[in-house]
């Protein structure tokens, strides 16, 4: 059994905790920014061997927190977004030795140039200093986060939600434990230590400078209320109304695969397709077939008239369906005439995060993957690749879709910015 829950959540003083924790945390900012590549792969290492050697105390911790989520009548998505098992630590774990392997980003010369008046001008990557990461439900997240800002040279402070409290906890127990052993300061990788709501709006005030960027991971609501009230800049996205265009040129075998992964791998994640997109020309071949795969996994499907028409078990789609993000087993599915229709549909009901297009033409495919303004656009691709951890990056602190800075994963290169060093060899101006 964890500690009791109590003796964590009495903060008499919750305001000066939290700058205290933010103080702690800038210090060790200064300390990561200088340290070299060698000693935070080390604490990578020992984060992930601790991680592998406490997998039983971090799914009893875990069992703790679904059980008491799940006796307040929780959604099965959302029981699924907590819940831990031995596959999902070790590709935890695995992930941590991705972000080990990647080029270390700070220090690096991204651009060198030289004046007419003899100075060298570089563009170097730095790291960003304080990262406040608010999230919800997930545990993994406090992995996550925790190596990809180590890499980059970041502290993080990690504000888990109530329902993941005690997970949260033992994992982070054992990025300390890495921390420790590459004598670097433990408040690099700081957890909140309260379930008190308050902290969140404490984070968001920025606590008086002690935090630079805010990342949320959660639902609408969350993200909402952060981009709403936050005073530092934030990397976010308010959901993931993800779309599977099929083109009349479409291979059906490979339509059907990509879908039904698209929708129904995991229904919980950001990259979970919510709408289906098939295109006139090819409905009569690839419409009833795609329509029956999703209703017999047992994915209800809510369809515009044509759609209907297919199969008597799907349900009338309303104008609010377009623009949901279910995180559940539905999908909303529309006819359409063709990729510049599609396109329009998703420009005026996505939601920027991740589309996909499956065609044999390669033509509308460019088109697709050139027009869609989303964060990440995909060809005969599933949606649910729309991970840090498949684009290679070991984990993601979230999906970006906002323009500035950093766009789709963030991974650790995403958590740097850069500044300019000038060489000069007594140059004035006039």
């Amino acid at each position: 059994m964890t500690a009791p829950l109590k003796a964590i959540d009495g903060n008499a003083d919750l305001p000066a905790l939290m700058t205290d924790l933010a103080s702690h945390a800038r210090e060790a900012a200064r300390v990561l920014a200088l340290a070299p590549p060698e000693q935070k792969d080390r604490a990578l290492e020992a984060i992930e061997r601790a991680i592998r050697a406490n997998t039983a105390k971090i799914l009893t911790a875990n069992a703790e927190d679904v059980a008491e989520v799940r006796a307040t009548g929780a959604t099965s998505a959302f029981i699924d977004r907590l819940t831990l098992t031995p596959a999902r630590i070790d590709a935890m774990a695995d992930g941590v030795a991705t972000v080990r392997g990647i080029p270390d980003p700070v220090g690096t010369v991204t651009e060198s140039w030289q004046r007419p008046n003899g100075m060298t001008i570089e563009r170097v990557r730095v790291p960003l200093g304080v990262i406040g990461v608010i999230f919800e439900s997930r545990p993994n997240v406090t992995a996550d986060a925790g190596v990809l800002c180590l890499k980059s040279g970041n502290a993080v402070i990690l504000r888990g939600g109530s329902d993941s409290f005690r997970s949260c906890r033992a994992i982070h127990e054992a990025l300390v434990q890495g921390l420790r052993e590459a004598s670097l300061p433990e408040a690099a990788i700081t957890l909140v230590p309260t379930r008190d709501r308050a902290a969140v709006g404490l984070m968001l005030s920025g606590l008086n400078g002690g935090i630079d960027v805010i990342v949320p991971r959660g639902g609408k609501s969350l993200v909402a209320r952060v981009e709403a009230e936050a005073r530092v800049p934030v990397f976010a996205h308010l959901e993931g109304v993800n779309h599977v265009y099929v083109d009349r040129t479409a291979d059906l075998e490979m339509a059907k695969s990509i879908v039904l992964n698209a929708k129904m791998r995991r229904t919980g994640v950001c990259g979970a397709a919510e709408t289906l997109l098939v295109d006139l020309a090819g409905a009569a071949a690839n419409l009833k077939p795609l329509i029956e795969m999703l209703v017999e996994a047992g994915c209800e499907v809510r369809g515009d008239d044509v759609v209907q028409k297919v199969d008597a078990r799907v349900k009338p789609a309303t104008d609010e369906d377009w623009d949901t993000e279910y995180l559940d087993a539905i999908i909303a599915a529309r006819v359409v005439d063709g990729v510049d229709a599609a396109i329009a549909h998703i420009q005026n009901h996505g939601s920027r995060h991740t589309d996909a297009i499956v065609a044999e033409d390669a033509k509308t495919a460019e088109k697709f993957l050139s027009e869609v303004d989303s964060a990440i656009v995909l060809h005969n691709a599933s949606t649910q690749f729309a991970d840090g951890g498949e684009f290679g990056f070991g984990a993601e602190i979230g999906i970006a879709t906002g323009k500035f800075h950093a766009r789709g994963p963030v991974g650790a290169e995403q958590l740097t910015s850069f500044k300019y060093r000038v060489h000069g060899t007594g140059q004035t101006r006039p």
